[in-house]
C-alpha cells in the first residue's frame, strides 16, 4: 500500500429520502451557514463544495458522511466503479490499482454499465420514500422533542426543509420534507475524527446524518449499528460520542433524568 494512506472504515448511510434532499435548493442550505459561529452558540457548520464531473466544476456537496458527493447520480456511478469496479459514462476508466494490468482481466464493455441501467439505479435510489413516523403523539415522544429542542439538537439536526421547484422529478417539487439534518460540515471532535480530509471537510469534520427512519433501522438491517464506522451500537452510544461542536448537548445529555433519556431516545426513534 502507498505511504501516507489513510484508512477509515465506512458503514453505508441510508438510502431514504435521496431525491428529496437533493430537491433542496443551494440557497436553503446555505442560509444556515455559520462558519465563524456568528451567534455564538458553538456551532458552525459550514458547506463542502467538492468535484462534479459532469460539468467539470466545483459544485456543493451534499451525499456522503463528509458530503463529497455533488449528486446522487454521481453517488451512484462512484459506487458501481469505486466499490464494484462497474465503468460507466461519468466514470469510463478502470479503478485500476498499480501494477494491476487491467486490460488483461474480461470486461462488461466500454462503459460497463450503460447509461440506461445507470438511470434506473438513480431513479430508484432518488425515489426510495421516507417511512412514515410511529408513536409521534405518545406522551413520551411529545416530551423527548421538547428535549431535543431544549438541547439544542436542532441546531445542526435541522427538523425542516423545503425543496424547491425546479427539481427533474416533479413529485419531489415543493415538499416540506423533516430530515433532521442542515447538510451541512461540523467539527465533530477528535474521538470521532478519522483524519481524513475530503475535498474541503477536514479529518475532525462530519455532515450532519439525517435522523429520518433510524427507528426502523434495527427492523430493515437487523442492528442498529450507527455512526460512519458502526461503533455506536444504539441511539444513546452515537449521542455520547458527540464532541466537538456538539460536546455542550452531550454534556446537558448526561445531566438529563432517567425518564427525559428515555422520553428523548423514545422521540429519536419515532423518526
Amino acid at each position: 500500500m502507498a505511504t501516507g494512506l489513510l484508512v477509515s472504515p465506512r458503514i453505508a448511510n441510508q438510502m431514504v429520502g435521496l431525491g428529496l434532499l437533493e430537491a433542496v435548493t443551494e440557497a436553503d442550505i446555505l442560509s444556515r451557514v455559520d462558519e465563524a459561529d456568528s451567534n455564538h452558540d458553538g456551532i458552525s457548520g459550514r458547506a463542502n463544495y467538492v468535484y462534479d464531473v459532469a460539468s467539470n466544476a466545483q459544485k456543493l456537496g451534499r451525499f456522503g458522511w463528509k458530503a463529497n458527493q455533488p449528486s446522487i447520480r454521481q453517488q451512484v456511478a462512484a459506487a458501481f466503479s469505486g466499490d464494484l469496479g462497474i465503468t460507466s459514462s461519468l466514470f469510463p476508466n478502470e479503478n485500476c490499482p498499480p501494477g494491476v494490468d487491467c486490460d488483461a482481466i474480461p470486461n462488461g464493455g466500454s462503459p460497463e454499465i450503460p447509461d440506461l441501467a445507470l438511470n434506473r439505479v438513480v431513479l430508484y435510489s432518488s425515489t426510495l420514500s421516507v417511512p412514515a413516523r410511529r408513536n409521534h403523539t405518545a406522551p413520551n415522544v411529545v416530551a423527548g422533542k421538547k428535549v431535543f429542542n431544549d438541547l439544542n439538537c436542532v441546531a445542526c439536526h435541522t427538523p425542516k426543509m423545503q425543496t424547491g421547484n425546479t427539481y427533474p422529478i416533479v413529485a419531489l417539487r415543493n415538499q416540506t420534507i423533516r430530515p433532521y439534518s442542515d447538510m451541512l460540515l461540523h467539527d465533530m471532535g477528535p474521538g470521532l475524527a478519522d483524519n481524513a480530509p475530503s475535498f474541503q471537510a477536514n479529518g475532525f469534520e462530519w455532515r450532519t446524518q439525517p435522523l429520518w427512519g433510524i427507528g426502523l433501522i434495527q427492523t430493515v438491517n437487523g442492528h442498529t449499528n450507527l455512526l460512519h464506522d458502526g461503533r455506536a451500537r444504539n441511539v444513546e452510544e452515537a449521542i455520547l460520542w458527540h464532541g466537538g461542536e456538539a460536546q455542550q448537548a452531550k454534556e446537558r445529555y448526561k445531566q438529563l433524568t432517567a425518564k427525559q433519556r428515555s422520553d428523548l431516545l423514545e422521540f429519536i426513534n419515532s423518526l
